[in-house]
C-alpha cells in the first residue's frame, strides 16, 4: 500500500502528531502554529478575455459607424457635383422629360 503525505494546510482539523514525538512531549503543552492560507491570486484570463471581447466588438461598431459615414459623404458629393454639372440646361431638360403629358 502505498504512503501519502498529509497535505500541508489540512483545514479547520489539527496537524498529525507522529505518535513518538507525543510520547517525548511527556504531558507538556504543544502549541501547533499553522500558517494562514495564501490569499487566492487572479488569473490574466479572468478579466483578459472578456475585456478582449469588449474592444473587438466596439472596435467592429467603430468600423462600421465610420463606413455608413464615408458611403453618406460620398452620396453627397455624387449628388453635389452632378447637381452642380448639369445647371440649368439638366433642370430644363429634367421638366420637358418628366413633365406632365397632358396638355
Amino acid at each position: 500500500m502505498r504512503h501519502h503525505e498529509p497535505p500541508t494546510t489540512p483545514g479547520p482539523i489539527a496537524p498529525h502528531i507522529p505518535a513518538d514525538l507525543y510520547r517525548q512531549l511527556d504531558g507538556r503543552p504543544v502549541v501547533i502554529i499553522q500558517p494562514p492560507a495564501p490569499a487566492p491570486t487572479r488569473s490574466v484570463g479572468k478579466w483578459a478575455v472578456p475585456l478582449a471581447l469588449v474592444l473587438a466588438g466596439t472596435a467592429g461598431v467603430i468600423g462600421l459607424v465610420a463606413a455608413a459615414v464615408a458611403v453618406f459623404d460620398y452620396a453627397a458629393r455624387t449628388a453635389a457635383f452632378i447637381g452642380s454639372t448639369t445647371g440649368p440646361l439638366g433642370l430644363g431638360l429634367s421638366l420637358k422629360l418628366f413633365g406632365s403629358k397632358n396638355k
